[in-house]
């Protein structure tokens, strides 16, 4: 029986290194790369270092060593296990820290939105945790910048939360520009077709999925404004020396809500040119069909007077009757086509 304990225990500490990344920072530099340990936590903390925490797909027990090592509320450790929340910030006065839910944004290989969450830990000025599961957001870059060490790391934790949503709002900015040049696409494919109707099927279908994935985008990337207003308003995270970067951050979470209201925009006026283009090319039809109507009218109204059974109708004994009524139904037809063509409608 013990021997059963001390393997599920050595199971459970395989697992945990597997999915939790302990990043120590000392003086600014990263000192130590190694799998979650609550000793290293600890020490780290004692120390005065900074560490950085990178769970992937953790497992609730995993989420409940992180809550004992870390003192995290456990209202945010509830809410860290429902994903599809809107970016947001929560502040924990009582445990000192915050929780704060972000949304990493990229278009894959189909041009189709893929939505990274990543819900952040960072409290305590000395830890970051980082929650993310599939499709794994990659930050990549921050841990670079992260290794090259710079003298704002000293700011404490609030330049890793820096980097961290600096890279998530920058790959909006990306993401925006792609959408950009789809919908300057979709109006050039409109501006060709000209409401001759050719593709229509497929381009009116192509507008209603780009401009889907246009309000999805905006749906969750517009709330990032609020949330980094709050931190811009948090001394403890964004420090007089930091609020710059945050202010630039800002800016870019701005930038991308402005551009992708222009392309939702652009987007509504392309699927509203091609129905007027529709429209145009359905009334250049009615009218050549009312044209040509109203010319076969006439001379099948003559042929019909003259085909009604009646025993006293005069023109029937003339000898011209028959060449008259058929120069009559000629000139009539001539007339109306020559009356429609100046007005443009054949």
């Amino acid at each position: 029986m013990g021997h059963e304990g001390e393997s599920s225990h050595a199971l459970g500490c395989d697992r945990l290194a597997a999915v939790i990344t302990c990043r120590v920072f000392r003086q600014g530099r990263l000192e130590t790369e190694l799998p979650f340990e609550p000793s290293v936590v600890a020490s780290a903390r004692s120390e005065g270092a900074r560490v950085w925490l990178d769970a992937i797909d953790p497992s609730a027990d995993e989420l409940g060593a992180l809550q004992a090592a870390l003192g995290l509320h456990e209202l945010a450790i509830e809410d860290t296990q429902n994903w599809g929340q809107r970016s947001k910030v929560e502040f924990y006065a009582d445990a000192d820290h915050l929780f704060l839910v972000a949304h990493g944004l990229r278009l894959d290989g189909d041009d189709h939105l893929v939505d990274s969450e990543v819900h952040l830990f960072a409290g305590g000025r000395f830890f970051v945790v980082t929650v993310r599961r599939p499709p794994v957001f990659d930050f990549h870059r921050a841990a670079e910048r992260l290794r090259a060490g710079r003298g704002l790391a000293d700011e404490g934790i609030g330049y890793l939360l820096y980097l961290l949503l600096d890279e998530i709002v920058d790959g909006y900015l990306d993401t925006v520009e792609r959408l950009e040049d789809l919908s300057d696409d979709i109006e050039g494919r409109v501006s060709e077709d000209g409401g001759q109707g050719a593709g229509n099927g497929s381009l009116a279908r192509d507008i209603f999925e780009l401009r889907q994935t246009v309000v999805r985008f905006r749906r969750l990337a517009v709330p990032m404004r609020e949330v980094v207003d709050l931190l811009l308003e948090t001394p403890g995270i964004a420090t007089a020396a930091l609020l710059p970067y945050y202010r630039d951050v800002l800016d870019h979470v701005i930038r991308a809500s402005e551009l992708i209201d222009n392309v939702r925009d652009l987007l509504t006026s392309a699927r509203e040119l091609q129905l007027a283009q529709a429209s145009n090319r359905l009334n250049e039809v009615m009218k050549r069909v009312t044209s040509w109507g109203a010319i076969i009218l006439v001379p099948t109204l003559i042929a019909g007077i003259y085909g009604m059974n009646f025993r006293h109708m005069p023109e029937l004994s003339w000898e011209v009757g028959y060449p008259s009524a058929l120069a009559v139904m000629a000139l009539s037809a001539f007339l109306l086509y020559r009356a429609f063509k100046r007005r443009d409608w054949l």
